[in-house]
């Protein structure tokens, strides 16, 4: 278990910060007002993020469809710097009617349509990477994935990824895809451990596993300390956050490890992009491994 060594991962062929900003609290409830989040993302640029996580089905409203990935175009176009070498990764197959329910539709259908409106908002020739944001019982999962296959064939995605899925759905899906998947997003966290086989698996093929939540979720990541004694102590030894000790323990765990903790504040994501020069021991991942 190599500690880690260099701020850059890899999705695919394209080389990202290890670290990415899930965008997805400046737009659902609670999300604070625009001015705020465009600071966020800005912040997060001049640190060097350089991977940005959206979905479509980030957003409030029913009349609002998008909005994350709307935000986080405007945020890239009023951006002083280079922005070339953001990969913006954005997800389809899950939707919001406005009464704060997650549907679902993988249908191949919605997947084609809703990915073209993705391409739209984001105002880009190509999505950078699309993934199918999470299973339908009511379509075949091959199905789903077939129509992310051919949006990839057609050219409307550089890059096809998959999340909230299991080690023989990670396995079709690449068998679909022609062995191309180069992502899979699930959710992982110190009170979520659950995905450690697929995180091992997509170590073994290659693949990144991009952590969704990695600090606990919105309304959980401030007690990650106070939930997850081990975290704590480790913290205070160092003298850094736990928040900032939970990311540099996952980055151990795997090169293929690319957190995306969720943020609408500039000095969270800072903090949480630090991580990259916290060095753990194995004997301290050991210990967080147990706890």
């Amino acid at each position: 278990m190599a500690a880690q060594t260099k701020k850059t991962r890899r999705i695919g062929d394209v080389e990202v910060s290890g670290i990415g900003l899930g965008a997805m609290p400046m737009s659902i409830e609670g999300r604070p007002d625009e001015a705020r989040s465009i600071a966020t993302i800005h912040a997060a640029l001049d640190a060097g993020i350089t991977l940005i996580d959206t979905a479509d089905a980030y957003h409030l409203t029913a009349t609002d469809v998008g909005h994350n990935e709307s935000l986080i175009a405007k945020a890239l176009a009023s951006y002083g710097g280079d922005t070339s070498g953001v990969l913006v990764a954005t997800k389809g197959g899950h939707l919001r009617p406005g009464d704060g329910r997650w549907t679902l539709d993988g249908s191949p259908q919605h997947l084609k349509e809703a990915a073209d409106a993705s391409l739209k908002r984001l105002g880009v020739d190509a999505i950078g990477l699309y993934q199918f944001h999470r299973p339908d019982p009511n379509t075949p999962y091959e199905e789903s994935v077939g129509a992310i296959r051919d949006l990839l064939d057609a050219g409307k995605i550089r890059m096809a990824g998959i999340s909230n899925a299991n080690p023989a759905q990670i396995q079709q899906a690449n068998e679909i895809l022609g062995g191309r998947l180069v992502s899979v997003q699930n959710q992982f966290s110190p009170a979520f451990r659950s995905s450690e086989p697929e995180l091992e698996f997509c170590d073994q093929l290659g693949i990144a596993f991009l952590p969704w939540s990695p600090l606990g979720g919105i309304s959980n990541a401030g007690e990650l300390g106070a939930k997850h004694p081990a975290f704590h102590q480790l913290a205070n030894e160092l003298g850094v956050s736990p928040q900032r000790v939970t990311l540099a323990w996952m980055l151990a765990k795997s090169p293929y490890v690319i957190p995306i903790p969720g943020s609408s504040r500039p000095e969270t994501i800072l903090d949480s992009y630090a991580a990259l020069d916290l060095e753990l021991t194995p004997e301290q991942v050991a210990t967080l491994d147990a706890a």
